[in-house]
């Protein structure tokens, strides 16, 4: 009897199992499966006006690899010298990318900055008017301080300033400094423990804010789920994030978000999602008032397919650009994995006036998917100003490398 019913409880684990498998994750294989080609030597080999090059981009844009081998390279920020510093966090090291000087398109070597760190992600910098700069790394259970030597590329004087949450999921912590004048405010972006639940640890599901020396670390917004990314407006200084939705509501639901992040507010997670909509699979209670609305929670200000996945974010300044762009924003789409057919794995700029109103939204590069194959999945990204844009893929290994080609109009 005994052995009976363990074969039953084996069978229902395994149906149930088989289920879930099918209903939610059935679309990961181009998420978890090795690419199915190295995009460095696609990049090489294949002419980009060749109708077999897979990245499509607009008319005026080419793309080459700015440097490759490096893993699973996620966050991308300038050092004082010009160098882009990366974060592994798979590697436990960032990187320092060195500036192209022979010409040749690439970064002239990859140089380790630091190792042995528990998943880096963050990267921020802070410069005095005289002395050594400093850097802020987060790392999955805190933040530390270093003096930073842009000449030798050298970290010396660790002073972990902030202790952050390091069980559950959502393991990036993304860091930013505040604009002037409160340059001196440092944003910790730390994601859920879960896919929707109520959090025991305050620091959760929020975007902290901490005084450069780590004093004061308090609740900048809450609600939530995981924004990994963040970005300034360059017109009116606002910080707009991007919000990954929870999981098992379907293929459609819930939305993606964009968000413009103002202090004190809540975004709504568990309970709210996109334009305010009451999540009754997960939060049922009858309450005196719509528990979706505003003062209370704030509603998303773009929303995204879901299970997108959205990351880096980045504005388009003026210098360099064609005035079309101005303003505008690009998102990278990591992609999904808990969807039946998969969505993202693509560059999407959205069409804002100067003070950030939507117009509109197109692709900017596609073609990282292919069916149920990935050549790629995109991360961060840095626009320059000089008509130049970084792109991070934690999936290739690379960074890429985007031109805006004024001829080609």
């Amino acid at each position: 009897m005994r052995k009976q019913l363990i074969l039953v409880l084996v069978l229902i684990i395994l149906f149930a199992g088989g289920y879930y498998a099918w209903e939610f994750i059935r679309g990961a294989l181009p998420a978890i499966s090795k690419p199915s080609e190295d995009i460095s030597n696609v990049i090489k080999d294949i002419p980009q006006n060749s109708t077999d090059f897979p990245l499509k981009l607009p008319d005026s844009f080419s793309i080459s690899i700015f440097a490759k081998d490096l893993g699973a390279p996620r966050v991308m920020a300038y050092d004082p010298a010009g160098n882009i510093l990366v974060s592994i966090p798979s590697k436990g090291e960032v990187v320092a990318l060195l500036p192209d000087k022979n010409g040749d398109g690439m970064s002239d070597e990859t140089r380790t900055v630091i190792s042995a760190l528990k998943k880096p992600h963050g990267i921020a910098f802070k410069c005095p008017e005289t002395g050594l700069c400093k850097i802020y790394i987060a790392e999955t259970d805190k933040v530390v301080m270093y003096d930073y030597d842009d000449k030798n590329l050298k970290l010396k004087n660790a002073k972990n300033i902030v202790d952050l949450p390091s069980t559950g999921g959502h393991t990036t912590r993304t860091l930013m400094f505040l604009p002037y004048p409160n340059d001196n405010k440092l944003l910790i972006s730390v994601g859920s423990s879960c896919n929707v639940c109520d959090e025991k640890d305050w620091r959760r599901a929020k975007i902290l804010v901490v005084n450069a020396d780590g004093s004061n670390l308090q609740t900048y917004a809450r609600g939530l789920r995981n924004s990994v990314f963040m970005a300034i407006h360059p017109v009116d200084g606002k910080i707009w994030a991007t919000e990954m939705g929870r999981d098992l509501l379907g293929d459609n639901l819930p939305p993606d978000e964009i968000n413009i992040i103002e202090e004190e507010n809540n975004y709504g997670w568990p309970i709210c999602y996109g334009k305010n909509i009451h999540d009754t699979n997960f939060d049922n209670n009858i309450y005196i008032r719509n528990p979706c609305e505003e003062p209370f929670e704030t509603e998303s200000y773009i929303d995204i397919p879901a299970h997108s996945a959205p990351l880096g974010m980045a504005f388009f300044p003026e210098e360099g650009w064609p005035e079309n762009y101005w303003f505008n924003l690009l998102v990278a789409y990591h992609g999904s994995w808990n969807r039946t057919e998969p969505t993202g794995y693509k560059i999407v700029r959205y069409i804002l006036d100067a003070n950030g109103k939507y117009i509109g939204e197109e692709d900017f590069i596609t073609g990282w998917l292919d069916g149920n194959k990935a050549l790629g999945r995109p991360v961060d990204i840095i626009i320059h100003p000089g008509g130049t844009i970084f792109i991070s893929d934690d999936k290739a290994g690379v960074i890429y490398r985007v031109t805006y080609n004024k001829e080609v109009r």
